[in-house]
């Protein structure tokens, strides 16, 4: 991260201790080929290490989360002890989340504001290991930008909630334990206030999990129907009725998670990867054309500008000040500096971005990214839908006319 404060003899400690770690944790000589800047030395250290198991060794020290209570996996720290644990991650190139970004991203500080005692001692820790693995249940065919119009229903019956619907773009579901649920509990109350949030095992009776195969060839995002599926109450986080609460608690983290990734396959599964900027310079051959330089020159002027405004939000969470509009901001442009970034490099590579040998995976990962970058703007909330909130609540224009303000949900138009 180019953008950072100095360190104060405190946090000059805690880095250190953390570098100490990592070092006991990576393959020998890992940290000392990323600090030279010895490609070929870094290979061969890679070589011999683990990412899909590296979830559960970050997860079980604290450094995963630190912010987390320490009874629950984390640190109990302050907010510059995760910026440390962050920055030195991007900088020796180990993931933090691993295949669970949701479920430490989006669902722990979900749990942790809304959960019961019972339920944070159950899957928190499990959620930092990556031993459990979550998605995010809330879209569906007919409510995806207007989440709250949603109509999976959940009625009660006894100390059992049965769950009937359908949910959409469900990220890994395939793969996951648990799923984070927002279901219609009250049809006879507007469509904000009678919801309900639940956690969902993925392998109840009822639960039938459709991959969807994207243009990359992968099967990122999934169909989920409920078919009577039954959830004992026990599962439910928060009071009845108070799902859009907890639902919004998971879309703020969501944002934030995401605003700072690149977006990719490797975003979720992990990986040895160099920041984004350096990545694209590595694969760009003739650098000495005019026109490639100009557009290298705005490509990193906007990765600048987006550093800039992570750097604002951190010293603002540093200062003990709440989580501002950034996190909104910063999904929206990175989502679409990621596609133009993507755009750029499949030009730059002229005829070989459409053809290349079949052992060519500089142009096979080229071409991977530029398709998969189409879905920046649309996953994790759509840009345009975002745009408007900007302009709401930072810009203070005036909001859309919703036509079912004031109605009971079952009286509304819907798709």
């Amino acid at each position: 991260m180019r953008w950072k404060t100095e360190d104060t003899p405190e946090r000059k400690a805690f880095r250190e201790g953390f570098r100490e770690w990592l070092s006991t944790k990576v393959p020998k000589g890992w940290m000392e080929a990323i600090d030279s800047s010895d490609d070929e030395a870094f290979k061969k250290a890679s070589e011999s290490f683990n990412f899909m198991s590296w979830a559960r060794v970050i997860g079980s020290s604290g450094y995963a989360a630190p912010l987390w209570p320490k009874e629950f996996g984390g640190l109990s720290g302050e907010v510059w002890t995760q910026q440390i644990v962050r920055e030195e991650l991007a900088r020796y190139r180990l993931p933090l989340f691993g295949l669970n970004l949701l479920g430490v991203g989006l669902v722990g500080p979900t749990l942790i504001e809304h959960g019961s005692e019972e339920q944070k001692s159950r899957y928190l820790a499990k959620i930092l290991t990556g031993e459990e693995i979550w998605c995010q249940l809330f879209s569906e065919p007919g409510s995806g930008s207007d989440l709250a119009s949603l109509a999976t229903r959940a009625v009660r019956d006894g100390d059992e909630w049965v769950i009937n619907g359908q949910k959409v773009w469900t990220s890994i579901a395939q793969f996951s334990k648990f799923g984070m649920l927002l279901a219609r509990t009250d049809p006879e109350l507007e469509k904000h206030e009678g919801l309900t949030y639940f956690v969902l095992d993925m392998s109840s009776p009822g639960v039938e999990i459709r991959p969807l195969v994207q243009l990359t060839g992968s099967a990122e995002f999934n169909e989920v129907y409920l078919t009577d599926v039954r959830v004992p109450d026990e599962n439910r986080v928060g009071p009845v009725g108070d799902g859009w609460r907890a639902a919004r608690t998971t879309l703020m983290n969501e944002r934030v998670t995401l605003s700072g990734i690149s977006l990719d396959a490797a975003s979720i599964t992990g990986g040895a990867r160099k920041d984004p900027f350096e990545s694209m310079i590595a694969g760009i051959s003739d650098r000495q054309d005019g026109l490639v330089r100009q557009r290298v020159a705005q490509l990193f002027a906007e990765q600048e500008a987006k550093e800039i405004t992570a750097f604002r939000a951190s010293m603002a969470r540093l200062a003990g000040q709440q989580p501002g509009p950034e996190g909104g901001v910063n999904k929206v442009f990175n989502a679409e500096l990621n596609q133009r970034r993507s755009n750029f490099l499949m030009d730059a590579a002229g005829l070989s971005s459409i053809a290349w040998d079949p052992n060519d995976r500089t142009g096979q990962a080229r071409a991977h990214t530029f398709l998969r970058a189409r879905a920046n703007t649309i996953e994790g909330g759509t840009s345009e839908v975002l745009k408007n909130q900007m302009a709401e609540r930072i810009l203070g224009l005036p909001r859309d006319v919703d036509p079912g303000q004031g109605l009971a949900w079952k009286d509304t138009k819907r798709n």
